[in-house]
């Protein structure tokens, strides 16, 4: 029912979309969608965002442990690379869910119409335990001499993500015309280069 729903609700304005436009293109009924959501559609979009943060939310956990497990950390001299495999791993999701960040640029565009307990349950399912995860990951890079995130591994991840993606989130409109694969590559590459310049141990 969530996968049915996501992209009618990521494709039509939360303002805009009602409960038979979405059961329509989810190829489902009204009675249906009442049953499944008897809040009605603030309570469908409610839980469609949280199922599909919790999507993403699995692969971002799942590509951040494949290059940088905590327990298994990187070489000093593959650093570079494995942060790099990450971000362009991660700037990947965009087209890979394309209909979750089609509704995440609705939710930024719509924010002052969204419920503030909707957009916690949101961060909370996404966004906050990826980034719990990353601080943790943060920490273990400094404790063992790979990076200084001068006692602030939360800022460190904000810049990283600054550095490596928001560039590509604006000028994609959020993966929705995606930018040819060698200008992807290479904003990844110098905000890679920018990050370790800022938080590389000192040799």
């Amino acid at each position: 029912m969530f996968s049915s729903a996501l992209g009618p609700v990521a494709t039509e304005r939360r303002a805009r979309a009602s409960i038979d436009t979405i059961a329509a293109e989810a190829g489902a009924s009204t009675r249906t969608l009442h049953n499944h959501f008897p809040g009605g559609k603030a309570e469908l979009f409610r839980s469609v965002m949280q199922w599909s943060a919790g999507q993403v939310r699995d692969e971002q956990l799942a590509r951040l442990r494949k290059y940088l497990d905590p327990q298994r950390l990187p070489r000093p001299e593959d650093l570079e690379r494995d942060l790099l495999a990450l971000a362009r791993a991660w700037v990947a999701l965009m087209t890979e869910f394309r209909d979750h960040f089609s509704l995440v640029r609705h939710i930024h565009g719509e924010a002052g119409h969204v419920p503030a307990e909707v957009l916690d349950a949101w961060q909370e399912a996404g966004p906050r335990a990826v980034g719990r995860e990353f601080t943790v990951v943060m920490a273990a890079l400094a404790d063992h001499g790979l990076l200084d995130v001068h006692d602030d591994p939360a800022q460190a991840i904000s810049h990283f993500m600054a550095l490596t993606s928001t560039d590509i989130v604006h000028r994609s409109y959020w993966g929705v015309i995606p930018l040819p694969r060698e200008e992807t590559d290479r904003i990844t590459a110098v905000g890679v280069q920018a990050f370790l310049r800022a938080y590389g141990a000192a040799r």
